[in-house]
């Protein structure tokens, strides 16, 4: 008997009954099956890939958005979506693109050349490393379109700096760090005048260039520094994918390349198109380049300015040796080192072959100046066979390479024959094939790019999914498919549908990397990491008001937001500035003003601000756009926009309802045992080791603090109640109780928490 038949048995002997009590119509595992179709490896791929409620997935994904300007976040093996990350483009949810500090993020990125670029085509995402292991500190992704590399913190997955390539006009193969992510490279795509400045195609080969770009991260501070980066001038071939060399090649980066025919097509001028001339050779060139003496040679003086960016020129890089071309396969897709950094594996989409490189020979050729030749711009080429340790058939149109933990095995997506192939690079043999759907690009096994790789899953990206999901009109979403490759032969479990962008690749690591914030330090501007000047404590709120400036410093707690009237002149420039007080993780509350393009995502401990033009008068609601508490719906207020030269009427409003002694003491009644219900879950909350759960401290801080505000409102009550104003005393008494509600609420998750993680019970102190 298999052992998914042993599974599907001993599965089926357990009814939904069981579950369910008292079911009369459950159903067991076997009537499940019977009525769905699914067979015993069906059963066994959805055991594989399920997440128990509440048990959290192995690894964590962060794939590119594509043509959104995002990234993807999933978890594996569960393939849940988990986040949006906004990077070149806003995000209305996360508020990116509309509250002013990621509107100055967006910035850095966005204007170009007199232009606002409010979109991007994220292609590589690559995670920060140290000694070549993934370190789940910082994430970086490219955009295509507009040549820029964004810093992702993974402390918060919020974007904090995008940088442009000053000399660039396109790129495809960032972002690559180094092994200690002092660097990222971002090479070319097409080529093109370095300067930005106009040349015709006819004077291509003379003025177009092809570069590479080795950007300058400080780890310390968790940002690119632009001033003391550089590039490299490369001959006007379209770059593509790159990659750090690490152990025995750290130092060393390797470039791929096309259209090394530099044929610029032109059916416009009675030639054939580009494709035709761009694939016309048989084989295209690596570029092998010793990035850290590149770096010493910047420093010493040897590079030249063009747009303010330190450029390399070609003859430098071959007078100095640091630059060597390889043939590789034609129209190639990636140059992969292995995880001990001995060898490069490179494919090519229009070569069924798959060669492997190996360092040891390179750098012999390089030691002994054994080339084969020089190319048109004087590059020295070593020649394949003095590069290569294999070769392997593993398919039609090969493309992209990632690897295993277990020694010597990797494993390549097959573009045409829509298919991986898991093969041994060391001897160069097949050991197996799996069917994708349908025509994968590149495909990525967990943290497969590292010196240290997990193996376990494995994930097809494909281009096409045709008819995989649901029609959902002739835009198809794209299928990202999860592999199980923990033994000698691989099993497809799931297919994932991608509904955004053109999702292009991805990277994985261990969930258990990952420190993530849940709350920001009072008053924290996310963006920049640091106390903000605007935030303010409860009490200190105010409206600051100068000629066509009103200034709001506010804050936002369950179910409030201080001050809930502002009013402003026809004119004006408002900006509201923003502290949510909470400290319950998850509290985040949100603000929108109706009819402007506003809305924040304001989490726990953050401030963050908008400014509006209030060009028309009216009357404008402004609430919280989270669901956050019972009442959310009544966490408002007002901006009122008085038209020029209005005078107030002076005319006193009448109150929608009036309460008297008899509403306040049934009011008071209610406080009163609510208060009874809060006192026991104290109870129970000091009498276990609370302390030893940092979530449940950080609950309980502000459940105490919720209390407080509680206690203020029943002393506020309690003086107009002396004074025999019972409606006002009746309304403080309601605030007391929703206060009491928002601590209720957060000492019962609390409870909850504790119970369910095993917290124990202490003695009382004597």
């Amino acid at each position: 008997m298999t052992k998914t038949r042993k599974l599907a048995t001993l599965l089926a002997t357990v009814s939904f009954g069981a579950l369910v009590a008292g079911s009369a119509s459950a159903e067991s595992l076997q009537d499940v099956m019977k009525r769905r179709g699914l067979t015993d490896n069906d059963v066994m791929a959805a055991a594989k890939t399920y997440n128990p409620t509440g048990k959290l997935d192995e690894f964590m994904v962060f794939s590119s958005g594509g043509q959104s300007g995002q990234v993807i976040v999933y978890g594996v093996p569960s393939m849940r979506i988990l986040k949006y990350i906004g990077v070149f483009t806003p995000e209305p949810w996360q508020g990116y693109g509309f509250d002013d500090e990621s509107k100055a993020v967006l910035k850095q990125g966005s204007e170009v050349q007199g232009r606002t670029i409010l979109w991007g085509d994220t292609h590589h995402p690559a995670l920060s490393e140290t000694n070549g292991e993934s370190d789940g500190q910082w994430l970086f992704i490219n955009d295509k379109n507009t040549p820029r590399i964004a810093v992702i913190d993974l402390r918060d997955f919020e974007t904090k700096q995008i940088v442009q390539n000053p000399i660039l006009q396109s790129e495809h193969g960032g972002a690559f760090v180094s092994p200690n992510t002092d660097y990222i490279v971002e090479p070319a795509q097409y080529a093109a005048p370095l300067g930005g400045e106009f040349a015709p195609l006819e004077q291509f080969n003379e003025k177009y260039r092809g570069a590479v770009t080795f950007w300058k991260f400080n780890r310390e501070h968790g940002r690119i520094e632009p001033e003391n980066s550089f590039s490299l001038e490369l001959p006007p071939y379209s770059q593509d994918l790159a990659d750090f060399g690490k152990g025995p090649s750290d130092g060393w980066a390797f470039v791929n390349s096309f259209c090394t025919e530099r044929y610029v097509g032109g059916i416009e001028r009675g030639r054939p198109p580009f494709e035709a001339g761009c694939s016309a050779k048989d084989s295209d060139f690596l570029h092998v380049i010793n990035w850290k003496k590149a770096a010493e040679l910047v420093k010493a003086g040897k590079a030249k300015k063009i747009n303010g960016h330190n450029v390399l020129p070609m003859d430098v890089s071959v007078a100095e040796g640091i630059l060597v071309l390889i043939p590789e396969p034609k129209s190639p897709h990636g140059a992969d080192v292995t995880p001990d950094g001995k060898f490069i594996t490179v494919s090519g989409k229009l070569d069924s072959h798959t060669t492997v490189y190996s360092h040891e020979k390179i750098q012999a050729a390089i030691a002994a100046k054994k080339f084969s030749g020089k190319d048109e711009y004087g590059i020295p080429i070593i020649s394949l066979d003095d590069a290569a340790h294999k070769q392997a058939a593993l398919g039609l149109g090969p493309l992209h390479t990632q690897y295993d933990s277990k020694p010597c095995v990797a494993y390549t997506s097959l573009y045409v024959d829509s298919m991986v192939a898991k093969w041994d690079y060391c001897e160069g043999k097949v050991l197996d094939k799996v069917s994708v759907h349908y025509n994968i690009g590149h495909l990525m096994a967990m943290e497969g790019d590292t010196s240290k790789p997990k193996g376990k899953y494995l994930i097809a990206l494909n281009k096409l999914a045709i008819d995989r999901f649901a029609q959902v009109g002739p835009l198809h979403p794209q299928n990202h498919q999860l592999i199980d490759i923990s033994g000698d032969k691989m099993q497809l479990l799931y297919d994932m549908p991608l509904p955004l962008g053109e999702p292009h690749y991805a990277v994985s690591i261990e969930t258990g990397k990952l420190k993530t914030n849940v709350r920001y330090p009072f008053g924290t501007d996310s963006r920049t990491e640091k106390k903000s000047p605007f935030a303010v404590r409860p009490g200190q709120e105010r409206i600051e008001k100068k000629p066509g400036k009103v200034e709001v410093f506010g804050t936002l707690i369950r179910s409030h937001i201080t001050p809930e009237i502002v009013e402003a002149n026809e004119g004006d420039e408002i900006t509201f500035h923003l502290t949510n007080l909470e400290r319950a993780q998850d509290e985040t509350h949100g603000f929108a003003v109706s009819k402007h393009n506003v809305n924040l995502s304001v989490e726990p401990g953050k401030t963050a601000s908008a400014t509006i033009k209030a060009n028309k008068a009216g009357v404008y609601p402004y609430y919280c756009t989270e669901f956050c508490s019972a009442l959310h719906l009544e966490m408002e207020g007002y901006l009122l926009v008085q038209p020029a030269n209005y005078k107030a009427t002076g005319v006193k409003g009448k109150e929608g309802q009036v309460y008297g002694q008899k509403e306040y003491d049934a009011r008071v009644k209610a406080n009163t045992d609510t208060q009874a219900v809060i006192n026991s879950v104290v109870g129970y909350i000091t009498s276990v080791n609370f302390k030893d759960f940092p979530a449940v401290v950080a609950m309980v801080e502000d459940a105490t603090e919720q209390l407080g505000y509680a206690e203020q409102n029943k002393k506020k009550s309690e003086e107009f109640a002396a004074k025999g104003d019972y409606n006002a005393a009746f309304l403080w008494a309601e605030q007391w109780f929703q206060y009491q509600v928002k601590a209720a609420d957060i000492g019962l998750r609390a409870k909850t928490f504790l119970e369910q993680n095993g917290a124990k019970k202490v003695e009382a102190a004597k």
